[in-house]
């Protein structure tokens, strides 16, 4: 047997303060069943397109069954997954007509590629034909497709955190400066040379959530007009009452400056930065599958225009593979939330 301080680091002789698993080295598991099943619905229910026969949505998620698992193995971490799942989508026709449906797909596997998805719509029993049915097998599939692309990329890259673990030997390397001697020219002196030395510059910190990795942000505005006054829009976004109402679900709001938020089942937080009555809101804004401690800036700027107030959003920091998701959430759960709910619609943009 290996001597203390001398053995294969795979071996739990290895002098950890754990004294247990190694690195992770024998098996390790955790399940990702509750996770998946929130951030599947999660996804699935941003799905939203439009086109020249109208609008769809998923408005539900009723069937998921299955399971989710992490697995590793020796430091190669292993991952299973596979769900049979079925959302309920409306549509709406140019005409105002609305239409339901169902889409289902049976195989979201490990083994099976994202191209290789069966996925399949259908209108609802007794629903007359309607152009809407092909609006959702020709850009709703896309959609579909790419939500639960990106679930299997969340899983990978973000529920895997502490699946592997630093031994002792490799955190106290890691936490130790390092310092590199730089010989300078030597001066010639009286039966004497002096060599000197000095320390490395400390690296430049990293941006982003975790330290040593650079994430990509992007920044983009949008533009929407509400058929309230500035007054009634700003208080909407600030009490709890209200934003609970629009959201259907729970939410924490501490309204002024410096307060924090927390909504849409916690999948949303952050604090307002700035607050200018009924002109200006300022905000630290992050979903929560996003990396952690990242967050984006959000101004919405407010413009009274007589019968109505023109609300101008600018987001700062948002990562760059989060674009679509943030736009589109910002659409659906905010603006047509609040028009729908308060009776603010007007023209979209």
């Amino acid at each position: 047997m290996a001597k203390w301080g001398e053995g294969d680091p795979r071996w739990i002789v290895e002098e950890r303060a754990d004294a247990t698993n190694v690195n992770n080295w024998h098996w390790t598991e955790r399940d990702a069943t509750g996770w998946s099943s929130d951030h599947l619905k999660e996804l699935l229910m941003e799905v939203r397109v439009e086109g020249p026969e109208g609008s769809c949505y998923i408005t539900d998620v009723p069937k998921l069954d299955g399971e989710s698992s992490v697995n590793n193995r020796k430091g190669k971490l292993i991952f299973f997954y596979e769900w049979v799942l079925r959302a309920s989508w409306m549509g709406t026709s140019t005409t105002g007509i609305k239409y339901k449906g169902n889409l289902d797909v049976p195989n979201l596997s490990d083994e099976n590629d994202m191209d290789d998805l069966d996925i399949s719509v259908s209108l609802c029993k007794d629903e007359p034909s309607t152009p809407l049915l092909n609006l959702m097998k020709r850009e709703g599939i896309k959609k579909v497709r790419s939500a639960l692309g990106l679930y299997v990329k969340h899983l990978r890259s973000e529920y895997i955190q502490g699946m592997i673990l630093p031994t002792d030997k490799q955190a106290n390397e890691a936490n130790t400066p390092t310092t590199t001697t730089i010989k300078t020219p030597t001066k010639v002196m009286p039966n004497k040379t002096q060599i000197s030395s000095a320390p490395s510059p400390a690296p430049a910190p990293s941006s982003g959530g975790s330290a040593g990795v650079r994430l990509s942000t992007c920044s983009f505005s949008l533009q929407e007009v509400f058929l309230t006054s500035p007054d009634e829009l700003y208080v909407t976004f600030l009490k709890q009452e209200f934003v609970q109402v629009f959201t259907r679900s729970d939410a924490v709001v501490d309204g002024c400056q410096g307060g924090k938020f927390q909504m849409m089942n916690g999948n949303v937080h952050g604090e307002f930065q700035e607050l200018v009555p009924n002109e200006k809101i300022v905000m630290r804004w992050r979903f929560k599958s996003w990396p952690c401690d990242h967050y984006a800036t959000i101004t919405l700027s407010l413009r009274d225009k007589g019968d109505e107030t023109e609300l101008n959003l600018e987001a700062k920091g948002v990562p760059v593979d989060e674009e679509d998701r943030t736009k589109e959430g910002w659409r659906r759960f905010y603006f047509e939330a609040i028009k729908q709910t308060f009776g603010y619609g007007a023209r979209l943009y």
